[in-house]
């Protein structure tokens, strides 16, 4: 059986766990915030009503089309696609190809930078590895101008950071949102989490900060991730109702599974 992503590849590594994912889901959760195109996530009113329900949907299908075969992979990056092509139909007007790119950039930088946080740093033939499997979903998704390499990728990241990206009431907003659905502790632990895996512009416009106590607590954490100490920290990140996604993120997704909706829909 051919699979979208090679078994022995460290994205299935990275998107198999389910600390590297909440983390994944933390840098996610604050980049969204800023990107000067979140309006599309307003516009069915989805996203400002569960903002979690909509950041961990993007979550759920990138994990299907990782641990998918390559057709049920191809068939899940073509619902997406008609996902946002009918939302696009509905508002009367097209989706900025950046802020496609900016999706697939974000998911890329955050899978390096949470699993360099919690784990070790990744070569380069392995950062090289990310890159290709989302440019592999970007192209079958129609998105154009593309990196061509990860160094590539890096030069246009940069770019993309710096003019696609601006604090506004949207961003207060989904922040509120956060912490009403999160509550005080959890929220707070998405901050620290955030300071730990979020670029420096990000951090600059959210105003998050470097220090965290989370950073001191990480090798111990790592020590005992599979013990009753670490399944109880990752049981207590999110809401009583998300608890068992988050277990379910240290399994691989059943091709059977039925997708959840796309953030933009």
């Amino acid at each position: 059986m051919e699979y979208f992503v090679a078994k022995q590849s460290v994205v299935r590594t990275i998107w198999g766990k389910a600390d590297t994912v909440l983390f994944i889901f933390a840098g996610a959760a604050a980049e969204f915030a800023l990107n000067k195109a979140v309006d599309w996530l307003y516009f069915t009113g989805r996203l400002p009503a569960d903002p979690l329900a909509r950041l961990f949907s993007t979550v759920e299908y990138a994990r299907q089309i990782v641990f998918a075969e390559r057709l049920g992979a191809e068939r899940a990056i073509d619902t997406i696609a008609a996902i946002h092509g009918a939302v696009e139909a509905k508002r009367g007007q097209a989706i900025p190809d950046w802020a496609y790119r900016d999706v697939l950039f974000l998911l890329i930088d955050y899978s390096i930078r949470a699993f360099e946080v919690l784990e070790r740093p990744l070569t380069a033939a392995e950062k090289e590895e990310v890159f290709d499997v989302f440019a592999r979903v970007g192209r079958r998704m129609g998105i154009p101008e593309l990196p061509a390499s990860y160094p590539a990728w890096l030069v246009v990241r940069q770019q993309h950071l710096a003019a696609d990206l601006e604090y506004s009431r949207f961003t207060t907003d989904l922040y509120q949102q956060y912490r009403r659905h999160l509550g005080a502790g959890r929220y707070w632990l998405l901050l620290h989490a955030q300071r730990l895996v979020a670029p420096p512009l990000v951090r600059e416009l959210l105003n998050l900060g470097r220090a965290s106590w989370l950073r001191p607590v990480l090798p111990f954490y790592r020590l005992t991730q599979h013990l009753a100490p670490g399944r109880w920290a990752k049981a207590v990140l999110l809401p009583p109702a998300y608890k068992a996604k988050i277990l379910a993120l240290d399994q691989e997704p059943g091709l059977s599974e039925t997708h959840s909706p796309s953030p933009a829909e």
